[in-house]
This record gives structure tokens, C-alpha cells and sequence, in this order.
């Protein structure tokens, strides 16, 4: 059976602690909660609170395992990073991974971020 995109190598979602520790990997922007919005290695915008949506262009987010799981990756912090959920799905089991960044900088601040 094929696992599921944002799952850990046994296809179990992430806990909660997994999920805010890898978030703090995102690059922090100026000017932004970094506890709401930061950036993945793409330069895709994501938020916080989006972890596992997946609406086109938006600000969702998954836990990519760096050195895929079928290809050995494991669960530790060191494998896994932030990816808007896109770039997570055009990278797939890739590695070495390149040119899979999908979606970059698609967001326009204007007011309170939905649920801060």
C-alpha cells in the first residue's frame, strides 16, 4: 500500500510536537509572526495553522521527508522539512530532489491572517 503525502515512514500523521518542531525550520520573514507565516525552501509562503491543506496556491503546508521514505528516509527531525503542499507533491520520492519547486511567493498581506 502507497503512503500518503504528510504522513510519517509508517503512513500515521504527524503529532502535534513533530508538526511545530518542523515548522520552526521554515525561513522566518521580517515583518510576520514567524509562529503564523514563514517560507519554505521554495520561497512558497505558508501559514501555521494550513498544515495539510491543500487549496491551489494557498498557504497549506506538509512535512516532506528529505531522503524520501522509499528510498530509506526515516522519521528523524534531521529528514523531514516544511513544504507548501505543492512543492511537496512535485518533489514526491526525488532524490537527489531538484526543480520541484512549484510554487513560490504567492501571498499579498492584507489584514489579520485567518485564525491569529
Amino acid at each position: 500500500m502507497m503512503r500518503k503525502p504528510n504522513t510519517d515512514q509508517t503512513g500515521r500523521n504527524f503529532s502535534p510536537e513533530i508538526i511545530a518542531i518542523v515548522w520552526k525550520k521554515a525561513t522566518i520573514v521580517s515583518d510576520y509572526d514567524p509562529n503564523k507565516i514563514r517560507k519554505d525552501t521554495c520561497g512558497a509562503w505558508i501559514q501555521f495553522d494550513k498544515h495539510g491543506e491543500t487549496m491551489d496556491e494557498g498557504l497549506g503546508w506538509e512535512i516532506d521527508h528529505i531522503m524520501p521514505v522509499a528510498k530509506g528516509g526515516d522519521d528523524l527531525i534531521s529528514n523531514l522539512q516544511p513544504l507548501q503542499w505543492q512543492n511537496n507533491r512535485a518533489k514526491g520520492d526525488k532524490f537527489p530532489a531538484s526543480n520541484y519547486c512549484v510554487t513560490k511567493v504567492r501571498f499579498s498581506y492584507s489584514g489579520s491572517i485567518a485564525g491569529g
